[in-house]
C-alpha cells in the first residue's frame, strides 16, 4: 500500500491537479453559502467547481500532464462535490431522496472498487459513460436549484433530468465494473 501511495503522489504537483484540489476546497465554501440561504451564490460556486473539472481535464490531456493522482482524485473530487450538493438539495426538499440514495450507494461502490484496485497499484481512468453521467448530474443540479419555479409551473423538469442522470450513472457503474474485472483478470 505504501508503494501505491508513493506512485499516486509521484508528479502530482501540476496545474490540473491543483484545480482538482481547488474543487475539493470549494466544497465547504458551497456548504457555507447554501446553509446561509444564499442559494444562487452556492450554485455559482458549484458552477465554478464544474468548470474547473472541465478545465483540469483539458489542460492535462493537452499538455500530457495525466497522473495517477489525477486519474483517482479528479473523479473523487467530482463525486464528493456532486454528492454534497445533491444531499443539501435533498435536505431542502428539492431533490428526490430515493434517487440521491441510489447515487450515494453507487458512488460508495465505486470508491470501494477504486481503493481495491489502488491496493494492486491499478487505477482506471475516467470513461465516457462516467463523463456523460457527470454532465447529466451537473445539468440536473443546476435545474434543481430552480425546483420551486418548476413546481409552480407544474412540470418538474429537474426531477426528470435527475432521473436520467441516475440512469446514466448506473450504466457507468457497469462500464467501470467491466473495466475493473478485465484489469484484475489481466493481472
Amino acid at each position: 500500500m505504501k508503494e501505491a501511495l508513493k506512485n499516486l503522489t509521484k508528479d502530482m504537483w501540476n496545474v490540473p491537479n491543483a484545480l482538482t484540489i481547488m474543487r475539493i476546497i470549494l466544497i465547504p465554501v458551497y456548504l457555507i453559502l447554501f446553509n446561509m440561504g444564499l442559494d444562487k451564490w452556492a450554485l455559482a460556486v458549484f458552477l465554478i467547481a464544474s468548470f474547473t473539472d472541465y478545465l483540469d481535464g483539458y489542460i492535462a490531456r493537452k499538455n500530457g500532464l495525466i497522473t495517477n493522482f489525477g486519474k483517482l482524485m479528479d473523479p473523487l473530487a467530482d463525486k464528493i462535490m456532486v454528492l454534497t450538493v445533491l444531499i443539501t438539495l435533498t435536505l431542502r426538499g428539492w431533490a428526490n431522496p430515493w434517487l440521491v440514495g441510489i447515487v450515494l450507494f453507487k458512488e460508495l461502490l465505486m470508491v470501494c472498487g477504486a481503493l481495491l484496485l489502488l491496493r494492486g497499484e491499478k487505477v482506471i481512468a475516467s470513461k465516457m459513460a462516467g463523463k456523460a453521467a457527470t454532465v447529466a448530474f451537473m445539468l440536473a443540479i443546476v435545474l434543481t436549484f430552480f425546483h420551486p419555479e418548476f413546481t409552480a409551473w407544474g412540470f418538474q423538469l429537474d426531477f426528470w433530468v435527475l432521473l436520467a442522470a441516475v440512469a446514466l450513472s448506473l450504466c457507468a457503474l457497469c462500464v467501470y465494473a467491466r473495466a475493473a474485472y478485465k484489469l484484475k483478470k489481466s493481472k
